[in-house]
């Protein structure tokens, strides 16, 4: 489904229907996007609308531009991270400014207002649990790798905010990126036995 959709943008996009184009990636990204930004903004919904707002102007602008350089999925997450980035590191006022709809799309508008209601209830929730044990990137690295199933050029263009998917940076961050995982991974299943074996102890001791 997402190749389908991959080559439907990118014949809007080749074809100079923009609008379309976009259109399209708002409506087949958009909600996954907004749940990845939720995950770097710490479950702050109205922060992530913001961004997803700066984002949908961003790849307005963009598009025009956009070379190839990897996949039209990768490069909209990227500049959601580069949007949320720029967004934590300016001032309220600033953000205030940033977020202003005058110029947002209208199928952005739609995205963001439909997929904010749908992943706000119960996804907070789910995200607390996970704050107090997971470092932020980490949490994204999840998400990226296990939950949308990037690839790792993928997963490290986004981390580092780099579109280019075959650069060096991204091929050595791709590495690191992987090696971290594993590592993650292997510390999940021992908080997993742990709580099991807690969940577990009390029961056999009321049995006893």
């Amino acid at each position: 489904m997402s190749e389908e959709l991959e080559q439907q943008i990118l014949a809007s996009h080749a074809a100079g229907e923009l609008s379309e184009a976009l259109t399209r990636a708002l409506e087949g990204y958009g909600d996954e996007v907004l749940g990845f930004l939720l995950v770097r903004l710490r479950g702050d919904s109205a922060s992530a609308a913001d961004v997803f707002s700066i984002l949908s102007e961003d790849l307005w602008r963009g598009l025009g531009g956009f070379r190839g350089e990897s996949s039209f999925r990768t490069w909209m997450y990227v500049l959601a991270r580069n949007a949320a980035h720029r967004y934590m590191r300016a001032s309220a006022a600033e953000r205030r400014r940033r977020a202003s709809l005058s110029e947002i799309p209208e199928p952005a508008q739609r995205v963001r207002t439909e997929t904010l209601a749908l992943l706000r209830t119960g996804f907070k929730e789910r995200l607390a649990s996970l704050r107090a044990e997971l470092d932020p990137e980490d949490e994204q690295l999840l998400v990226l790798r296990l939950n949308r199933g990037l690839d790792w050029k993928s997963v490290a263009a986004i981390l580092v905010g780099e579109t280019d998917v075959e650069g060096v940076e991204v091929v050595r961050a791709a590495a690191r990126y992987r090696q971290r995982y594993r590592a993650l991974k292997v510390r999940l299943k021992s908080k997993l036995q742990e709580v099991e074996a807690r969940e577990v102890e009390p029961n056999s001791l009321a049995e006893t």
